[in-house]
């Protein structure tokens, strides 16, 4: 009786498992069937162009910041007290070749140039009275035939000619040195800085102030070697009057933008090792007054600008739109059939609007300018109306200049 109440309570859930089986069986043999759709993958209507031969004025852009190219420390070369300074001695002052800065007490430069006046002149006179002692002494041994020198007084004319000399010299050095007492420079150019003012003691070697030239300024341009093959110029080059390339120069200031026109002269001989990238430098002639921009802003020495250099120019090359160029070098392609083909292509040259193909596309072929989310290959397509009847129209244009 037992056994029999334990055997009905194993054999229940497992009847009540096998019901439950046979149950999701019968239900999922009965289940119908979905019903297969017959419709197509619907085509992705795109903007296209086509690929053709046109002439590319090919450029680089880079940056750079703007500096003089002749930039120099104004140093004192006397030892006095400055007793006057220039209104333009100021940071930004304008100032031209021989016009004095500042002034170094001159007294003791004017005592030291008359002392050595007198001493020129003194020498002078030892000259000659040298010369007429030895007028005298070749007429007393005119019947020596080998008369020495020293009774000839030969030396002491060398001698008197000598201290002559040296008088004259130290005449120039003191001329010189009261010259230097008005420091000036040798070209336009425009102030940096001052270190010294009205009053305070100043030695050789003490630095006055800083100023540049402002006949030229240049501009230090970092070039990859895309860059570089582009511009086609060799490692080292140097311009001349015919060969220089043109640079349009261009930059924010004053809340407008500015562009003056330079040119690159030269490229370095060497690679910077630290970032790899050979330098250029671009030439902009007097930045401050015919080189400034169309509104008469200079080209500031320290301003950070834009560049773009002239390349060569590309003639007869497959032309494509930069829209049409895909992540990887890929461009899609409209094939006959109106699908998609992916196909990768070869760069020769790539700007803001336009890339040049070398390799991978031919002449007349369509490529897509529509941006096409999860492309996938000979997926359908159709070409947007408006495109269809730009794409007749250059056709029939085409035809008629044929």
């Amino acid at each position: 009786m037992f056994v029999d109440r334990i055997n009905k309570k194993i054999s229940l859930p497992i009847m009540i498992i096998v019901a439950g089986l046979g149950a999701y069986q019968l239900l999922t043999e009965l289940k119908p069937l979905p019903q297969k759709s017959d419709e197509t993958r619907r085509p992705i209507s795109v903007f296209i162009e086509r690929v053709k031969y046109a002439k590319v004025h090919s450029s680089v852009s880079t940056q750079g910041e703007v500096r003089a190219k002749t930039q120099v420390d104004i140093i004192a070369q006397v030892t006095g007290i400055v007793t006057s300074v220039s209104s333009e001695f100021i940071e930004g002052g304008k100032v031209k070749p021989g016009m004095p800065l500042i002034s170094i007490e001159q007294s003791d430069y004017y005592a030291a140039v008359r002392a050595a006046e007198a001493r020129q002149a003194s020498a002078e006179v030892l000259v000659l009275q040298a010369n007429a002692d030895a007028d005298v002494a070749r007429y007393q041994l005119r019947n020596e035939t080998k008369a020495p020198d020293l009774a000839l007084r030969k030396p002491q004319v060398a001698q008197a000619q000598a201290n002559l000399r040296a008088a004259n010299a130290e005449l120039t050095q003191a001329r010189l040195n009261l010259a230097r007492t008005q420091v000036s420079l040798p070209f336009n150019g425009r102030i940096v800085d001052t270190a010294v003012a009205l009053g305070q003691y100043v030695t050789p070697g003490t630095l006055i102030g800083q100023a540049f030239a402002d006949d030229i300024v240049e501009i230090r341009l970092p070039l990859n070697d895309a860059q570089i093959a582009t511009l086609d110029l060799p490692v080292g080059f140097i311009a001349d009057a015919d060969n220089a390339p043109l640079v349009s120069i261009t930059s924010i200031l004053a809340n407008r933008q500015h562009r003056w026109l330079g040119s690159l002269q030269r490229l370095d001989a060497t690679v910077d090792p630290s970032t790899r990238m050979l330098f250029g430098t671009a030439q902009v002639l007097d930045p401050y007054g015919q080189g400034a921009s169309k509104i008469g802003m200079p080209l500031a020495v320290g301003l950070f600008v834009s560049a773009k250099i002239a390349g060569p120019t590309l003639e007869n090359v497959l032309v494509i739109s930069r829209s049409a160029l895909r992540a990887g070098s890929l461009v899609y392609v409209l094939s006959n059939d109106n699908t998609l083909e992916i196909r990768p292509v070869e760069i020769a040259y790539i700007s803001d609007s336009e890339v040049v193909i070398s390799a991978g596309l031919e002449v007349g072929e369509l490529v897509i300018r529509s941006s096409i989310r999860n492309a996938t290959e000979g997926m359908p397509l159709e070409i947007i109306e408006q495109d269809k009847s730009s794409m007749r129209r250059e056709d029939a244009s085409n035809t008629s200049g044929a």
